[in-house]
Order: C-alpha cells, then sequence, then structure tokens
C-alpha cells in the first residue's frame, strides 16, 4: 500500500542545490515537513523514502488527512472498538486507493 504512494510521492519530488555538507534538498510538494537532504541525489532520494514512511505513519496515527498524488490515496477514518475493553481507544482504519489498475 505504501509503496505505490511512496512511489507516486517520488515522482513529484522537487531537487535543490544548497550550499551544505548535505547539498542536495528534496522535497515533495504537498507533503508540509516531508523533506531530505544527502551528498548525493541517491542518497538524499533513499532518505526522502524514510521521511515520507515515518511521515505517513505519524499521519495515520494522528488521523492526519493524507494528500492524494497522482490519483494515489490513503484514507485514514477514527473508530472506536465496539469493545468497552479497550478503554475507549480508538483505532485507526487505513484504506488505499490507486486510479491505476492493479
Amino acid at each position: 500500500m505504501f509503496a505505490e504512494y511512496i512511489a507516486a510521492a517520488l515522482r513529484w519530488a522537487e531537487y535543490k542545490i544548497i550550499e551544505s555538507d548535505d547539498p542536495v534538498f528534496v522535497s515533495v510538494p504537498g507533503l508540509n515537513g516531508a523533506w531530505a537532504t544527502g551528498k548525493t541525489v541517491e542518497e538524499a532520494r533513499a532518505e526522502l523514502i524514510e521521511v515520507i514512511e515515518e511521515w505517513l505513519v505519524l499521519g495515520i496515527k494522528l488521523g492526519h488527512t493524507i494528500p492524494a498524488i497522482e490519483g494515489a490515496m490513503i484514507n485514514v477514518s477514527r473508530q472506536k472498538p465496539a469493545s468497552s475493553a479497550c478503554n475507549g481507544v480508538l483505532r485507526h482504519k487505513v484504506d488505499y486507493f490507486s486510479s491505476s489498475p492493479v
């Protein structure tokens, strides 16, 4: 599920050269706070993949809306379990949708 979303995000990634020990800066428009740097494009891209994974997990955990990219969507809904044994803890239901044929 995450692999297709991350692949779509990487196609939208924007790379810049900055003055730094890690001169390659990369971010994905629409994924606020998801950026990475590296000494090479490959290093920055590998770091960005990890950042996007963590960004998605945190967003899902917090129940944030995950923006669609190229028709790839991850929908998060909060559900209270039916059982009272869970002490009111909320669960997250995650659905993945893609406009591309599977």
